[in-house]
């Protein structure tokens, strides 16, 4: 399972014509499943998103997680973040778990992020095309692959 990271000072999810998720001031995290996940990996990315310090504190030092500074987060499930491209130019999607394992442990991940923060996470739609914006805050990206622990 993989995790991109983005701390935003704004972000949204627009599907359709109609903005189905926004934020100001927090994260925004596109997910990726793979076949052999589990849910040791994703309580591992649970875990490590809530309480990655990457919000600054008083003295300007990144020492803060999204609870602390009572930031937004959404959720947005990216199979393209699986992509193998060792070979040729033509990413293959081999790595990414078909729809059956995927849309449980999207759901799944976003129902224990929003315990694990207090509050609803906002999502987009598993497998709809969807416009995502974001104004990267620093920037500050962080990528997290919990098999790589």
């Amino acid at each position: 399972m993989r995790v991109v990271i983005q701390r935003v000072s704004r972000a949204s999810v627009t599907i359709g014509g109609e903005v189905r998720s926004a934020i100001g001031g927090g994260l925004l995290v596109l997910l990726g499943v793979g076949p052999d996940d589990t849910d040791e990996d994703l309580d591992y990315l649970v875990k490590k998103t809530a309480a990655l310090r990457i919000f600054d504190d008083e003295a300007g030092v990144m020492n803060r997680s999204v609870v602390e500074v009572g930031g937004d987060i959404i959720v947005v499930s990216q199979f393209t973040l699986m992509a193998a491209t060792r070979k040729g130019n033509r990413p293959s999607y081999i790595g990414a778990a078909g729809h059956e394992k995927a849309v449980p442990m999207y759901e799944a991940f976003c129902r224990r992020l929003s315990e694990a923060i207090g509050r609803t996470v906002g999502t987009g739609e598993f497998g709809a095309d969807m416009q995502v914006e974001l104004v990267n805050d620093g920037p500050v990206t962080i990528c997290i692959d919990s098999k790589n622990r």
